[in-house]
């Protein structure tokens, strides 16, 4: 889609970070912790040597002969030369391409094939050894700093310490391609959402009327640089207000970072949120703490106590997304003085949709939309549709997918079913189609996976789901010769060994955020006439949600590759 997004080219990008080279070169952006190799060492970027390396870098892209239009792609977890790599590739006059660091050699294959990418920027990343495969063997690749040991590719220290700066301030069109996100689709597909510097720039000052971030913010970046949320809240967040981030190290150190940045801003899944609490209880009972928090005297020592060994004692504003939050979740944080903002977005609309107003909690909503965003139900399916200057230009390579995702006068298909409270704040009350979330944010896409499930010879038919669960879970129904084979509980042996070897060649063909974490086995026909089968033998995803979903949290948790339900 071609299409125009007014905004003033000093939002844009580019322009931004000339603007703080110039004004706050000595002003510390980056605190990089360098790894337990190190010491727990950290290194701190200032605009100045930050802009420096990115100069370099696009200086040597260039003389690589990377220039307008070129897709360069991008794997690492989430460091201070991710997001130098980045500006350097739109400096150069590229566009970056960045991949999840935790994808399958086979996805990141289909991905640099399909987007044609000219070289790879390859960084901290904990499975390379299973990941390398899917990089084509005459891939030109630069390892940065924390990256693997990579044969063959060029190191970012070196091309730095021999390249001299690109000077002066190139710049890029507003409308021009910016990035490609890679995001999955209901066939599981990788599509490739296209964003414009326009369209970032549109959503980073939309969303900071709404997001009380500003120059003296301390966030700690650790969700992946590749997500939306991230791209849109910490990079472009950090050019637009000249912010200090800091880097998460490792899961193992998490809290000592968290302590470190002792963010003013921080946003996570609610995944986190869930697990900073049930840590909170682990040493605290929960009525133990309701009590204390009730006597005016104790309750601003207790809230003090436990945000600050949180590392959140200082945090002005915290947010959660890509998942629904819990209200009891949301109750739960305000009584500690740390009230939540639920937000809602997607890849096609750079994260900017919707958001509970800060200090003023809607739990089971996500608020009003942002200022600029339009939002409306479908009233046949109650779609949530919306439109803004936020939006996708389109699918990378895919019209007619580009096409299915807006309506005729323009409006974005979420495939997210809604309804509104009385103040006109949205709730989301599912999808409109099969694909679904786990508490991770990460959409899975179950034909796919179920298209593997069916390859053994004693399933009849099977449905993965688990929206809001960790993982995924799958139901598969036995066909009617194994049912007859097992019988009695004593007969499951050999074919309980046989899913579970099934289960563990399945999940090392997937992504982590798709892995099943236990196969659930029903003997019980699904048929036309107990509203399980269509006549035209398709599984009834809604009639299964229906009947087994009351179960769904206790197999999560009893940690059994194959559970059998009678």
């Amino acid at each position: 889609m071609n299409r125009h997004v007014p905004v003033s080219p000093d939002t844009l990008a580019l322009q931004r970070l000339y603007r703080w080279e110039e004004t706050a070169p000595q002003q510390v952006i980056f605190t990089q912790p360098m790894g337990a190799a190190e010491g727990g060492r950290v290194q701190d970027f200032t605009w100045a040597q930050a802009l420096d390396q990115t100069r370099r870098i696009a200086a040597h892209l260039r003389a690589q002969g990377i220039g307008a239009g070129d897709k360069v792609a991008l794997i690492s977890k989430n460091t201070a030369w991710w997001m130098m790599a980045d500006w350097a590739i739109w400096m150069a006059g590229a566009v970056s391409v960045p991949l999840y660091p935790t994808l399958a050699a086979g996805t990141i294959r289909q991905i640099l094939d399909h987007c044609e990418a000219k070289l790879l920027f390859v960084g901290k990343l904990d499975g390379w050894d299973g990941m390398k495969a899917g990089v084509p063997a005459a891939m030109a690749c630069i390892r940065m700093p924390l990256a693997p040991v990579l044969d063959g590719a060029a190191d970012w220290d070196g091309i730095v310490a021999r390249t001299a700066p690109l000077a002066g301030q190139p710049l890029r069109d507003s409308d021009d391609l910016a990035t490609i996100m890679y995001t999955s689709g209901t066939t599981g597909m990788p599509k490739g959402v296209m964003h414009s510097f326009a369209t970032f720039a549109w959503s980073i000052t939309s969303g900071l009327k709404r997001v009380a971030f500003d120059k003296d913010t301390r966030a700690l970046s650790y969700l992946p640089l590749s997500h939306v949320a991230e791209r849109t809240l910490i990079e472009h967040g950090l050019m637009a207000t000249g912010m200090h981030v800091y880097f998460a190290d490792s899961l193992e150190t998490f809290a000592q970072d968290l302590q470190r940045a002792r963010p003013t801003g921080f946003f996570s899944v609610p995944r986190l949120w869930v697990k900073f609490q049930q840590g909170v209880s682990a040493k605290m009972p929960p009525e133990k703490l309701k009590r204390m928090l009730k006597v005016p005297v104790l309750r601003g020592i207790v809230r003090k106590k436990i945000l600050g060994a949180l590392g959140l004692d200082q945090c002005k504003f915290a947010s959660g997304g890509a998942a629904p939050m819990p209200p009891e979740l949301l109750n739960w944080y305000a009584a500690l003085g740390l009230p939540i903002v639920e937000a809602y977005g997607m890849t096609e609309n750079c994260g900017v949709s919707h958001a509970t107003l800060h200090g003023v909690q809607r739990p089971g909503t996500v608020g009003q939309p942002y200022e600029g965003v339009q939002s409306r139900l479908d009233p046949t399916t109650g779609e949530v549709q919306v439109k803004s200057h936020g939006l996708m230009l389109g699918y990378f390579k895919e019209p007619e997918l580009t096409a299915q995702a807006f309506t005729a006068d323009g409006w974005l298909h979420t495939g997210d079913k809604g309804s509104l409270d009385a103040e006109g704040n949205l709730k989301i009350t599912g999808r409109v189609k099969d694909l679904f979330k786990t508490s991770k944010g990460k959409y899975v896409a179950p034909a796919p996976i179920e298209d593997k499930l069916v390859m053994h010879n004693a399933v009849e038919a099977c449905c993965v789901t688990g929206a809001n669960l960790g993982q995924p879970l799958a139901i598969v129904m036995l066909n009617a010769e194994a049912t007859a084979r097992v019988g009695g509980s004593a007969g499951r042996g050999p074919l309980e060994a046989s899913l579970r070897l099934h289960l563990q060649t399945i999940n090392a063909s997937l992504d982590p955020h798709e892995q099943l974490d236990a196969l659930i086995v029903v003997t019980e026909p699904w048929t036309v006439d107990n509203g399980f089968i269509t006549p035209t033998l398709k599984v009834k995803r809604n009639r299964v949600e229906e009947v087994y979903a009351v179960h769904y949290e206790r197999w999560a948790t009893a940690r059994q590759p194959v559970i059998w339900h009678a």
